[in-house]
């Protein structure tokens, strides 16, 4: 999926890794001499770490000139290359094959953890080391295994120290698409890793190849009259050697030439290797490297979850600067998660307007009501959309007009990714009608229905919206105006015009929506009147003299907004749906609109000019910090004629 800028890149380095490979696998098995085991080494990891494994190729043991590859491998620093890329070449594909199993199975980040390290040691030890090299070894499968566990334990260890923390930061990071086998970032995230472990194990490669109890690069050339196999092409070019060529070629067993009483053997055309290191030496770096080990397998467990599974997170992606910690549930990541764009149904107009009047069906004397939730594209600006959670495929959701009195019916769809419901803000209505999950209902699940019934017994201004997951449905859109007009109609309040105003808040970054929330890193960044963010908010036309009222919905989920009124003070006539006394009515120019509130206002326009309606929160009045054309976000123009 294509969710964020660096998925480009990923898609670029996969390219590069691909040809990388191609390459080293042509220029491998067209001529390069050295033995096949070591060039499917070089071939997995130059998969695994793309140009960088080509760069060691290249400069470690790709054949510089016909019959120059003894020579060119004999530096030390280049043997430990070799060792390095075999420890890695067979741990890794361990390490990768289990990540990806125990991914799909859903295990725990700290199980797979486990798995990861005892197939990749497995994989390097059994498969890599004491299988592949049995020819070259000499002796038994059995002996192989026997003489090999040390090394592999020791550079294992030191892998798997940088692979762990890297992959647990990134995979349990900002971007757990890492979680996923499925996704690009999962594949980025392991080459990285492999990188990483490599340049962590090298040291201790280059360590035991120097005292002999491993391999480095070797040579192997096609056999020729009066030429031992493992020596061909060898002794002419040794011949020519100083004495300090042939120091730094210690631990190129093969290649060295044999002095009395020296622990390499020779046997069937083995190249078994005695060693230098000291018991206590080698005590000593299974110790340390078994406490990288643990340390980085352990420590990253203080700041992420690791408890956590691919299947808890949901590929979530987290918001740019959230706080994730060690206890931080996987149900509260998914609540916070950006909308995944390949989720979006339908993508609506640039143009389209929300809380459009949606007309009932008339059965039965019943009014019926058909909404719907499922994911969409909304422009909130010409050249800002987000992914909305929308009913009816608008934002706000389309308004529901009845009168007091009225018996309605309202058939809830839900096509959303998640379960959800609907609530009847400040309606009082039969309990199991009153839509909290869990609570007075289940949660209507994906593809689910469900079917809202009930008498309409008051008047006024009231709204809809989603009562599961509300965090991050009712930020996302979830929402939409509910008005009842009285049974009697002399109990309205007469104005020329009725404006309903629906305030939201939305975080759009790097592409990705995202529910606001008062938290670190959740915060807002764009603002909204019915859908829409100043300067594409809509201009009211009015006469001098007319009156208008303006209904105020706190569909919003963090602030409360002082929404005030240019050009004179207004006439606060209804609160939260219900109606002010004649004695109780004030006037006032800012109303502190908090979520769930609504506040009925009639305004007079008293002279001509534009007038605005804005939250007086500066920073609510401006589209990612910026304004346009005089504001932004909370603000609309009252155009007075």
């Amino acid at each position: 999926m294509i969710a964020l800028p660096y998925d480009y890149f990923l898609i670029a380095w996969f390219v590069l890794a691909a040809g990388s490979t191609a390459y080293v696998a042509f220029d491998q098995f067209n001529g390069n001499p050295e033995p096949t085991v070591m060039k499917w080494g070089f071939i997995l990891v130059t998969l695994y770490m793309g140009p960088f494994g080509l760069l060691l190729y290249v400069l470690a043991d790709k054949e510089p000139r016909p019959g120059e590859h003894e020579h060119f491998t004999s530096p030390l620093w280049k043997q430990g290359v070799g060792s390095t890329i075999h420890c890695v070449a067979g741990d890794a594909t361990g390490i990768i094959l289990a990540a990806t199993v125990t991914a799909l199975l859903g295990l725990p980040m700290w199980i797979d953890l486990i798995v990861e390290y005892i197939a990749g040691f497995s994989f390097g030890l059994f498969i890599f080391q004491s299988l592949f090299m049995k020819k070259m070894m000499g002796g038994t499968y059995w002996e192989n295994v026997r003489k090999s566990f040390m090394p592999e334990f020791i550079s294992m260890n030191a892998m798997m120290a940088g692979m762990a923390p890297t992959m647990s930061l990134l995979m349990m990071g900002r971007d757990m698409r890492a979680m996923d086998p499925l996704e690009f970032v999962f594949w980025g995230v392991m080459s990285l890793g492999v990188m990483v472990g490599f340049t962590t194990a090298y040291p201790f490669n280059v360590w035991m190849v120097k005292k002999k109890i491993k391999h480095g690069l070797m040579t192997e050339r096609p056999e020729a009259p009066g030429q031992q196999h493992d020596m061909s092409g060898m002794k002419s070019e040794m011949g020519q050697m100083s004495d300090g060529q042939m120091s730094r070629m210690e631990g190129h067993g093969e290649q060295k030439a044999k002095k009395p009483g020296e622990r390499e053997k020779s046997r069937g055309g083995g190249h078994q290797m005695g060693g230098d290191a000291t018991t206590p030496q080698l005590a000593a770096l299974a110790g340390v490297t078994s406490f990288l080990l643990i340390s980085g397998m352990v420590l990253p467990g203080f700041s992420v979850n690791l408890g956590l599974s691919a299947r808890d997170v949901d590929g979530s992606i987290m918001p740019p600067g959230m706080i994730n910690t060690f206890d931080l549930p996987g149900e509260a990541m998914k609540d916070m998660a950006a909308v995944k764009p390949r989720q979006v149904a339908y993508v609506a107009a640039p143009d389209a307007r929300g809380d459009k009047v949606l007309a009932p069906r008339i059965e039965n004397g019943v009014k019926v009501f058909d909404i719907k939730a499922e994911i969409i594209r909304w422009n909130i600006l010409p050249d800002v959309a987000v992914e909305a959670y929308a009913y009816n495929r608008q934002v706000p959701g389309p308004r529901l007009q009845v009168t007091e009195g009225d018996h309605v019916r309202i058939n809830f769809r839900n096509a959303l990714p998640e379960s959800t419901t609907v609530h009847w803000h400040g309606l009082i209505v039969p309990n199991e009608m009153d839509g909290p999950a869990n609570v007075t209902q289940d949660p209507v699940p994906p593809g689910g229905s469900y079917t809202y019934e009930f008498d309409v017994g008051q008047s006024g201004t009231y709204f809809y919206h989603s009562h599961d997951h509300p965090d991050r449905q009712q930020a996302l859109g979830l929402y939409g105006a509910l008005l009842i007009t009285p049974k009697d109609p002399s109990a309205e309040v007469k104005v020329d015009l009725d404006y309903t105003i629906q305030l939201q808040e939305w975080l759009k970054r790097e592409w990705l929506t995202y529910p606001a929330m008062l938290m670190e890193g959740a915060l807002p960044n764009y603002f909204t009147i019915n859908g829409k963010a100043y300067p594409s908010t809509d201009t009211v036309a009015m006469k001098v003299g007319q009156t208008i009222k303006l209904r105020f919905i706190g569909t919003n989920n963090n602030f409360v907004h002082p929404m005030h009124v240019h050009g004179g003070p207004f006439e606060v006539v209804a609160l939260d749906g219900v109606n002010l006394k004649d004695t109780a009515r004030y006037q006032a120019d800012t109303v502190n609109v908090g979520p769930g509130q609504r506040y009925d206002v009639v305004w007079t326009a008293r002279k001509a000019g534009k007038w605005l309606v804005h939250c007086h929160i500066p920073h609510h009045t401006a589209n990612n910090n910026v304004e346009q054309h005089g504001g932004g976000g909370l603000m609309l123009v009252l155009n007075v004629q």
